[in-house]
């Protein structure tokens, strides 16, 4: 009786989970068949997406080799995954060395996740995309203060000085943070004045987190403040050149750099595999995961088109959500191959909504459920959230 394969795509949260959920789950009902567990990603390690903006003030790795993660019995692939054919049960990549290589499957779990938007090429500033794109921002604002240190003009010096960061959802809220306490730090020991640091937040919107509690978003802009940034809201960026960030409104602000932080889409590189999709771009998946279509093949996480069948509402891309889609995916293909029914999605969410948001080493961290509505900031948020984000890589 021949072994079974299941080819994961991405090495991301959900991917990290489907993995230790369906090899638990999975266990000793084989009939004596093995399963070889195989991950598929393009990063030479588990990317800790969650930490994006922790690189662009400090020096800190977040790319994991697979070997420090707590998962075994699989083996890895680097490569880009190109194609998918369910007929055949093939997956083709282009590997490390750029060839083209195809892996058989028995299960295929696509996790392929979700990428940062970008803006427009002529819309200058960085978008703060991946890895290297955080250390492009910290050597840029390195760079402005040494030169705003030897600067004699005080406006240009001032310029310098400043950043723009154009996005306020969670992910703009902790790169403005992270910038302005980093900066500060440095700016001290070259003698410039330290109010001269400046970090605006643009919100396009009239207040931050429109699904958030009043009591939170009061808390924020509280804890932003202290931290040094200033949040301006029913701001637009447009276009940065040159030193000038232009506003929709017609105002122009003189930044020394201008980061874009807009939201997350689905996985471009979707459009090329052969899945069927909806018209966002998402995989098409009934209740339990399944691809329509295309037997034996499950997607789950940020590139996973849910809807919980109860009310119709479609999943939000968050790690908690990708967590508990990999935890139910264990039991789905469990049932899948003893063939019995299987448990289908309910939303992570139904009835509670939790927020933790890093500001440097403290936090805020939100929870309302059942007319409870509490707020917690200080360093205990901050040491919450530090584990939701180790235990999503699953760190040793």
């Amino acid at each position: 009786m021949n072994d079974l394969t299941c080819v994961i795509l991405g090495g991301g949260y959900a991917g990290l989970q489907a993995l230790k959920s369906i090899q638990k789950k999975t266990r000793g009902i084989t009939n004596g068949r093995r399963i070889r567990f195989i991950l598929i990603d393009k990063q030479p390690g588990h990317l800790r997406k969650l930490r994006m903006f922790r690189p662009t003030a400090t020096e800190e790795q977040i790319i994991i080799p697979w070997n420090q993660l707590n998962l075994k019995d699989f083996e890895f692939v680097q490569g880009k995954v190109t194609s998918v054919q369910s007929t055949e049960k093939w997956v083709r990549y282009i590997d490390s060395q750029g060839n083209d290589k195809r892996i058989r499957y028995d299960l295929l779990v696509v996790t392929v996740g979700s990428v940062v938007r970008q803006p427009d090429p002529d819309q200058g500033g960085i978008a703060l995309t991946d890895p290297q794109a955080a250390e492009h921002i910290r050597e840029r604002w390195r760079a402005n203060l040494r030169k705003a240190a030897r600067e004699m003009n005080p406006e240009e010096r001032k310029r310098l000085m400043t950043i723009a960061v154009a996005g306020a959802g969670i992910s703009g809220i902790e790169t403005s943070a992270e910038l302005a306490l980093a900066m500060r730090k440095e700016a001290a020991p070259l003698g410039l004045n330290l109010s001269d640091v400046t970090v605006y937040m643009l919100n396009a919107k009239e207040r931050l987190l429109p699904e958030v509690s009043g009591k939170l978003r009061r808390k924020l802009d509280q804890q932003l403040t202290e931290c040094g940034v200033t949040v301006l809201h029913n701001r637009k960026a447009l276009r940065e050149e040159a030193g000038s960030l232009a506003l929709h409104d017609g105002v122009c602000m003189s930044v020394g750099l201008c980061i874009w932080t807009l939201g997350l889409i689905p996985n471009p590189g979707l459009k090329g595999m052969g899945l069927p999709l909806t018209p966002e771009g998402k995989v098409k998946v009934d209740e339990c995961y399944r691809v329509k279509g295309m037997p034996n093949v499950y997607c789950i996480g940020d590139c996973s088109g849910i809807v919980d069948p109860r009310d119709g509402r479609a999943t939000q891309m968050t790690c908690f959500e990708a967590g508990e889609q990999g935890l139910r995916l264990g039991k789905i293909v469990t049932a899948d191959l003893e063939g019995r029914p299987a448990p289908s999605h309910h939303s992570a969410k139904s009835n509670l909504d939790v927020f933790t948001i890093a500001l440097g080493q403290k936090g805020v961290f939100w929870i309302r459920k059942r007319g409870l509505d509490m707020v917690l900031t200080g360093k205990l948020p901050g040491r919450i959230k530090k584990l939701v984000e180790d235990t999503a890589s699953m760190l040793r």
